[in-house]
C-alpha cells in the first residue's frame, strides 16, 4: 500500500512510467492514431508497461532505471551531435555503447498483457450512488458464480472449468480500473487452456456506465470483507462521494472538501465540531429526527455504500476520517470514546513517527496524534501496479 523510504526511487520510476504511457496514450488521441473503445481512447498495443511487477523484483526494477538513465545519455550525446560539430564521431560511436551497456531488463518482467481500456479511468468518482447501483447488478449478474460475498463460492463455482477468484482479497488492486471494465464487458479467458472462456462477457446485457458501478461495488464489497477478516484497510479505499447539506446552502458534494480531513459520524447524534476536520452527519435512511448538525447527509446508498466499506450491518455511532486525499484512514467503534492509535485501519509501512527526535511533541489528545500520524504517513496507492 505504502513505500518505505529506500524504495521512495522506485515510486518515483513507476510513476514516471505510468506519466509517459499517459502521456503517449493522449499524444496519439491528439493525432488521430488511436480509437475510442468504451467513451476513452484505446490503449492500440497488446502489451504495456508493469507497475506490479517492478514492485516485486526489485533487481529488474533497478536495471531498468538504470537502462533509462543510459538511454538518456545516448539521446543526449545524438542531440550534442547536431551543434556540437567537431567531437561528432565520437558522439556518434558513444551512442552504440551506451545501448550495449545498458543492463537491459527482462522483457517478461517490464511488459505485461493489456487491453484497450488498460489505461480508461472511472468516470463515477467512487459515488455511493454508483456503489448502490453496482450492488445490485452484482446481485443479478456475479452472485451465481463469484457467490454474495465475492469470495468466489457461489451456487455455480464448483461446475465451473476454473473457480472464480476470489473478490475479497488484493485481486482488485492488482488490476487497473480500466482492466476491470474490459473483463466485466469482454469475458476473461485461460491462456494455459488454448484460450479457453473462463468468465462470460455482459455487454450484450450491460452498458459501459452499468460496468464501471460494478468495479465500484467490488472494490467498496472488497474492502469491507477485508476489514472482516484482517480487522484493517490493507488496500486503501476512498471515502464514497455523496450530496451533503450544510446549512441552508445548496447541496454539494463531499469530494469538493477534498483537501481538508473529513470525518463521518454515523447516526442522528449531533457530532461535536472540530476544526482540524470537517464533520458529516451521516443520518439513517428511515430517520425523521429533527437535527442541529451543520452538515448533514441522508442519502440511502450513502448509508449502504458506507456500511459495506465498515464491513457491518450496525453502521450507526461508527466514525470514519479520511484524509487530506479522500483517503479513508480511520474508524471509531460505536460506542467507544476517544481516539488510540488502534483506531488507524489504513496503515503506512513507514516506522511510526519518532516524537521527541527533533520533533514537536506529540499532541496530548488521541485524536491529535491520529491526525499527526496519518499526515506524516500519507497513503501511496498502488493499483494495477502503478501509484495513484
Amino acid at each position: 500500500m505504502n513505500s518505505t523510504p529506500e524504495a521512495d526511487w522506485l515510486n518515483l520510476l513507476i510513476g514516471l512510467l505510468q506519466g509517459a504511457q499517459l502521456q503517449l496514450l493522449r499524444a496519439l488521441d491528439a493525432l488521430g492514431l488511436t480509437q475510442h473503445v468504451h467513451g476513452q481512447p484505446a490503449w492500440p498495443w497488446a502489451r504495456r508497461l508493469s507497475g506490479e511487477n517492478l514492485l516485486i523484483d526489485l533487481g529488474q526494477a533497478r536495471s531498468l532505471a538504470w537502462t533509462l538513465v543510459f538511454v538518456a545519455v545516448a539521446a543526449l550525446a545524438l542531440l550534442l551531435t547536431l551543434f556540437w560539430r567537431r567531437p561528432r564521431y565520437y558522439l556518434l560511436a558513444l551512442v552504440p555503447m551506451l545501448l550495449i551497456a545498458a543492463p537491459w531488463p527482462e522483457s517478461h518482467v517490464v511488459l505485461v498483457p493489456a487491453t484497450p481500456a488498460s489505461f480508461h479511468a472511472s468516470p463515477t468518482g467512487f459515488a455511493a450512488a454508483s456503489i448502490a447501483q453496482g450492488r445490485v447488478l452484482y446481485q443479478q449478474n456475479c452472485v451465481a458464480c463469484h457467490g454474495a460475498d465475492g469470495k468466489g463460492e457461489g451456487p455455480l463455482a464448483a461446475s465451473l472449468a476454473v473457480w472464480p477468484p476470489d473478490l475479497s482479497g488484493p485481486l482488485l488492486w492488482r488490476r487497473a480500473d480500466g482492466d476491470l471494465l474490459w473483463r466485466i464487458l469482454h469475458g476473461t479467458r485461460d491462456a494455459q487452456r488454448g484460450g479457453q472462456p473462463t468468465m462470460p462477457g455482459f455487454a450484450g446485457k450491460l452498458g459501459e456506465a452499468e460496468a464501471w458501478a460494478l468495479v465500484d461495488y467490488m472494490k467498496a464489497q472488497g474492502a469491507g470483507q477485508s476489514l472482516r477478516a484482517l480487522g484493517s484497510w490493507p488496500q486503501p479505499i476512498g471515502l464514497p462521494d455523496m450530496a451533503v447539506r450544510c446549512g441552508s446552502q445548496p447541496p454539494r458534494l463531499l469530494a469538493s472538501w477534498r483537501g481538508q480531513r473529513v470525518r463521518i459520524v454515523a447516526g442522528d447524534a449531533v457530532p461535536p465540531e472540530d476544526p482540524r476536520l470537517v464533520t458529516v452527519l451521516l443520518r439513517p435512511p428511515s430517520s425523521a429526527m429533527a437535527t442541529s448538525a451543520d452538515c448533514v447527509a441522508d442519502s440511502a446508498a450513502a448509508w449502504e455504500a458506507l456500511s459495506l466499506i465498515a464491513g457491518t450491518d450496525q453502521l450507526a455511532g461508527t466514525q470514519l476520517i479520511a484524509d487530506r486525499d479522500g483517503w479513508l484512514r480511520a474508524r471509531g467503534a460505536p460506542g467507544k470514546t476517544g481516539w488510540s492509535d488502534d483506531d488507524l485501519l489504513c496503515r503506512s509501512e513507514r516506522a511510526p513517527v519518532a516524537w521527541g527526535q527533533g520533533a514537536a511533541a506529540p499532541p496530548a489528545d488521541g485524536l491529535g496524534a491520529l491526525i499527526a500520524r496519518m499526515d506524516a504517513q500519507p497513503v501511496r496507492f498502488v493499483e494495477g501496479g502503478f501509484i495513484h
